[in-house]
């Protein structure tokens, strides 16, 4: 079983490049976005090892720019899903006895492909596939993704370490095994490296995998699929489908081989996944794996005492970075009224300086949302508050979709604390502002706390340290990232693991061991030396 004591030291961050103008990077990757704009990708899925193609596209279009086509891929249906199970079943037991040493280094190859020889294919795939620019590609699809193939393999090492206490004459020993079954891991178009990592955590446990990304992150996804594959991950160890949700979900929750799902994504997605796996439960081997991360509605909590300016910036960066398409972008913040009028002004100034447009302009800080669904969702956020008295749009407000689904960074300010743009997550650059009486501080933390059912990321922002202390004791609950004068955005591998808890997820915190604790299971084997051979006991013997 693989539980050697193999042991990686932990890695440092992956550097971040800065793409300055007239940089190698800058250049190399200029050139990899023009090489991806100059084909018409055709991708097919990946099962057993296999490229398959159905002959039923879907086109890929940048967000920004949509009446350019990047390519196609390959739609499955049921058949194709059913495959990737039996590729996956079929390829486990070779898997599963695989040393751990071995299965490291196709991981860490991984890690050392992507941070070179395809540094810039990863980056510039999540540019023009999900309308992200330069900084936002680099941090994701390079750094985190990188760090997260890193980090997972010294953070296993240590669990396989792990091993009982040995009394006298016995030998105890804990084999961590990966799940009976195969894991079905289906990821989001936000985050590259959240796609990645969902399906290569479980798979460097030892787990076998059915992965279904986001339609939208396609383009991306294939990319790091065939990194896998140059890395040495063998046949039908990840299989990469694209078919519908409710395709995905009627064959792997009816399988008595389903095993576990690795989530990121809507919560009513995620709960009715959970209900019907529940309904399921009489039919499968083995207890199924349940962890997901899903929405947020994170805030930014401004104390009297605050610098002004650390909030605006984390009120700009946290709400505006990647469009407010992160699950952790800050949504709602709470203003005092002794600092409102400073912070208002110097965020509308702010976003006045940020240039939106095209990922492939470095000049440009916001892009494109992900596509018209979630285009015409925010804008009619947008347009409610255009029309309620109890709202006013203080900056943007604009938006257009003739070439691109373009939404103006916008900032909402309401005198109602549970306003509905302050409580229901809307996934776009949009955030709610409420000043509230910066003398009933405690008042305040009681709204925060109470106006979401989410609760994923969260800031406060002060320089009284009694007022940081309290925010962090009485929002205990509000939050499972926490950040003291920061935005509540950029959780890195190994530093902030990442998750929440209420309705946005299991908590099972990606970036740690504590979600790689959850795609393996325990055997605990005792070995005595010299067994008993008698049952009596001393205590039943006469004086």
């Amino acid at each position: 079983m693989n539980t050697g004591y193999f042991e990686y030291a932990a890695p440092a961050n992956e550097p971040v490049l800065s793409y300055a103008p007239g940089s190698a990077e800058r250049i190399a990757l200029k050139k990899q976005l023009a090489a991806f704009k100059g084909e018409v990708a055709d991708i097919p899925m990946y099962i057993g090892g296999k490229e398959i193609r159905t002959g039923n596209t879907v086109d890929l279009r940048p967000p920004h720019e949509i009446k350019h086509k990047l390519g196609h891929f390959h739609m499955g249906d049921a058949s194709h899903v059913k495959s990737a199970i039996a590729a996956a079943l079929e390829a486990r037991e070779k898997w599963a006895n695989m040393d751990w040493e071995q299965r490291a280094g196709i991981f860490l190859r991984a890690a050392e492909l992507l941070a070179t020889k395809y540094r810039y294919h990863i980056n510039a795939a999540t540019m023009l596939g999900q309308s992200k620019n330069p900084y936002q590609a680099e941090i994701d699809s390079a750094c985190e993704l990188i760090d997260f193939l890193r980090y997972n393999v010294h953070f296993l090492s240590e669990i396989y370490r792990q091993q009982p206490v040995c009394a006298p004459g016995i030998h105890n020993r804990v084999e961590y095994r990966p799940l009976e079954g195969f894991v079905l891991a289906v990821t989001p178009f936000n985050f590259t490296a959240i796609a990645g990592n969902l399906p290569a955590s479980a798979a460097m446990c030892g787990n076998v995998v059915v992965w279904k990304p986001a339609n939208t992150q396609v383009f991306a996804a294939q990319v790091f699929m065939k990194v896998m594959i140059e890395a040495g991950l063998p046949d039908g160890v990840i299989n990469l489908v694209y078919a519908n949700g409710p395709v995905i979900g009627d064959v792997c929750f009816a399988d008595p081989h389903f095993a576990g799902i690795h989530f990121t994504g809507s919560t009513g997605v995620f709960q009715t996944m959970w209900k019907t796996i529940g309904e399921n439960i009489h039919k499968y081997k083995t207890y199924p794996r349940i962890v997901g991360e899903t929405g947020g509605k994170d805030f930014v909590l401004i104390h009297k005492s605050a610098d002004v300016d650390i909030a605006v910036t984390a009120l700009a960066r946290g709400a505006f970075e990647y469009q407010g398409q992160k699950c952790s972008a800050a949504s709602r913040a709470y203003i005092p009224n002794n600092l409102a009028d400073d912070i208002k002004s110097k965020l509308v100034a702010e976003l006045k300086t940020m240039k939106m447009g095209s990922t492939e302009d470095f000049s440009n800080f916001i892009n494109a949302v992900i596509d018209e669904r979630s285009f015409d969702k925010i804008a009619k956020y947008i347009d409610n508050a255009k029309n309620d008295p109890a709202a006013k749009i203080i900056a943007g407000g604009n938006y257009n979709k003739s070439e691109g689904y373009f939404i103006e960074p916008t900032v909402i300010e309401t005198t109602d604390p549970k306003y509905i743009t302050m409580c229901e997550e809307i996934f776009g650059p949009v955030l709610t502002i409420h000043v509230y009486d910066g003398e009933k501080f405690e008042d305040i933390m009681q709204v925060v706390d109470s106006t979401s059912e989410y609760a994923l990321t969260g800031a406060i922002i002060a320089q009284d340290r009694y007022a940081v202390e309290l925010a962090t004791r009485k929002l205990v609950n509000s939050a499972g990232n926490f950040y003291i004068n920061d935005k509540p955005t950029g959780a890195v591998v190994g530093q902030q693991p990442f998750g929440g808890a209420r309705a946005s997820g299991t908590n099972d915190k990606a970036g740690s061991m504590l979600n790689l604790y959850r795609w393996l299971s325990a055997r605990s084997i005792k070995e005595t030396f010299v067994p008993a051979t008698d049952y009596r006991y001393s205590f039943l013997k006469e004086a």
